[in-house]
């Protein structure tokens, strides 16, 4: 069943972003405005945009953030094993999307704070890059994010030629 919706939905909100869609949906409100003088602008002339325009909209919503969730796990899950996959990268990241939104300020400040020291203050100004020894060592690292030593990743290493 969570597959047949699962496919559902995200034909749903591929044909819903479709300019066609847009163009079939104006076309049906002009038709509807152009027989607003047949039925004498009557209530159930107008009841009928109204209760199709509410339905679609409702349904719409469920299943286009559906696909939204979905598509932000599939984004976050991929970002997650990026920051896995990169030696440099720091693994204390992964997950960030977890925590509370004033732990996630804390964290966006330390970033920021970082991103200004690599690129130094002024126009002109050469980048002052910073290690990641500096990063740990000041402030306690990333705010809400203890410090850790980058888990073995499994690679192997070249073999060294004989002498």
């Amino acid at each position: 069943m969570e597959k047949l919706f699962v496919r559902f939905a995200t034909l749903t909100a591929k044909i819903a972003g479709k300019p066609w869609t847009f163009i079939g949906c104006l076309v049906i409100v002009l038709i509807w405005a152009t027989t607003g003088p047949m039925f004498g602008f009557s209530d159930g002339w107008q009841l009928v945009i109204n209760t199709g325009t509410t339905i679609s909209t409702f349904l719409m919503v469920f299943l286009i953030q559906n696909t939204q969730n979905r598509d932000g796990a599939a984004m976050q899950a991929k970002l997650d094993e990026l920051l896995h996959a990169i030696r440099a990268a720091d693994e204390r990241f992964i997950g960030i999307e977890h925590m509370t939104e004033r732990d996630l300020d804390k964290i966006l400040a330390d970033v920021e704070g970082r991103a200004a020291r690599v690129h130094g203050k002024g126009l002109n100004a050469l980048p002052v890059v910073a290690t990641r020894a500096e990063d740990s060592s000041s402030a306690g690292g990333s705010a809400g994010l203890k410090p850790r030593k980058p888990a073995a990743r499994g690679r192997a290493k070249p073999a060294k030629a004989p002498a």
